[in-house]
C-alpha cells in the first residue's frame, strides 16, 4: 500500500512509531504502570504494615526505598501509591473528557446565539482561579477520593471543549455529513459515529497531555494536605512526608527522592507521548 492510499489513522500511528522520543516514553510509561499494577508481587512486602524499629532506615536490599517514620516500606508504598496517582490521572482526564466533548460538540453544532452563550461561560470559567475552586470543593465537601476525581475532571474539560467546538464546526458541513443526513441519519447517530471518530485525534493528543496536568494538580493538593488522604498514599502524599522529614536534625533524602523521581518520570513520559503524538497526527503532515 503507497503512503498516499493509506488513511490518516494508519499514517499517524507509523509517524509516531517513527518518532523515537515518542516510543522510548511509551516503554518508559508501560514499564511504571506495569510496575505499580503489578506491585503485589514486585513489592511483596505491605505497604502498611509497621515496624517502628526500622523507622527512618535508608535503603538496604531488604529495604530497596529505605522505610517511612513508622517503618513501612517505601518500595511497596510507592508502587501501591502509584496505582492512586494513576487513578486519579486517568478518570480525572475521563470526566473532564467527557465534559469538554459533550459542550463543545452541541455548542459547534448549533453555532449562533447558543454557541456565543456556551462559549461565554467558557471565557468567564476560564477566569476562575482552578485550583482555587478545587481547593475550597474539597474543603467544602469533604475529602474523599471520588471528591478529587470530579473535582480535578470539572477544572479540565475547558480548553477540551475549545477544540472540540472547532473541530465541529470545520467538520458539520463537510460533504460526508450531508451525504449521512440525506440519508436520514438521526443527529444523535451521526454525532457519535460519524463526526466524533474524525475527532478522535486531537481529542487523543489533547487526552495524553491532561494525564500529567491533573497528576501534578493531586500532587500538589496532596502536598498542602486536601489530596489522598491516609491510609491511601500517592507520590504527591509520600512527597509530602518525605519533605516534612527533611530538616536540621535528620535528612531522610530517600522519602523525597523515589516518589519524586516515579512522578516526575511518569510526568516528562506522558509529556514526550502527547508531544509524539501532537506532531504524529498534525493535519498539515496527514498528507
Amino acid at each position: 500500500m503507497s503512503r498516499s492510499t493509506q488513511g490518516p489513522w494508519r499514517r499517524g500511528w507509523r509517524r509516531f512509531r517513527a518518532h523515537r522520543g515518542g516510543t522510548v516514553a511509551t516503554a518508559l510509561l508501560f514499564l511504571i504502570v506495569g510496575s505499580c499494577l503489578g506491585a503485589g508481587w514486585i513489592a511483596p512486602r505491605d505497604p502498611a504494615v509497621q515496624e517502628l524499629e526500622l523507622a527512618y532506615s535508608p535503603p538496604t536490599w531488604s529495604h530497596p526505598f529505605g522505610t517511612d517514620a513508622l517503618g513501612r516500606d517505601l518500595f511497596a508504598r510507592v508502587l501501591h501509591g502509584g496505582r492512586i496517582s494513576l487513578a486519579v490521572g486517568v478518570v480525572a482526564t475521563l470526566v473532564s473528557l467527557l465534559i469538554g466533548i459533550s459542550w463543545g460538540m452541541i455548542a459547534g453544532w448549533k453555532g449562533g446565539a447558543v454557541d456565543d452563550l456556551m462559549m461565554r461561560i467558557v471565557d468567564m470559567l476560564y477566569s476562575l482561579p482552578f485550583m482555587f475552586f478545587v481547593i475550597l470543593l474539597v474543603a467544602w465537601f469533604g475529602r474523599s477520593l471520588l471528591l478529587l476525581f470530579a473535582a480535578l475532571g470539572a477544572v479540565q474539560w475547558l480548553t477540551m471543549s475549545r477544540i472540540v467546538r472547532g473541530e465541529m464546526r470545520r467538520l458539520k458541513n463537510a460533504e460526508f455529513v450531508q451525504a449521512a443526513q440525506a440519508l436520514g441519519v438521526g443527529r444523535t447517530s451521526l454525532m457519535l459515529r460519524h463526526l466524533l471518530p474524525n475527532m478522535l485525534g486531537p481529542i487523543l493528543v489533547y487526552a495524553t497531555l491532561t494525564v500529567p496536568a491533573v497528576m501534578l494538580e493531586e500532587a500538589f493538593l496532596s502536598f498542602l494536605g486536601l489530596g489522598v488522604q491516609p491510609p491511601m498514599a500517592s507520590w504527591g502524599s509520600l512527597a509530602n512526608e518525605g519533605a516534612s522529614a527533611i530538616n536540621a536534625v535528620q535528612s531522610s533524602w530517600w522519602l523525597i527522592l523515589f516518589p519524586g523521581l516515579f512522578l516526575s518520570l511518569t510526568l516528562l513520559a506522558l509529556n514526550f507521548v502527547g508531544d509524539a503524538l501532537r506532531d504524529a497526527f498534525d493535519p498539515q503532515q496527514s498528507k
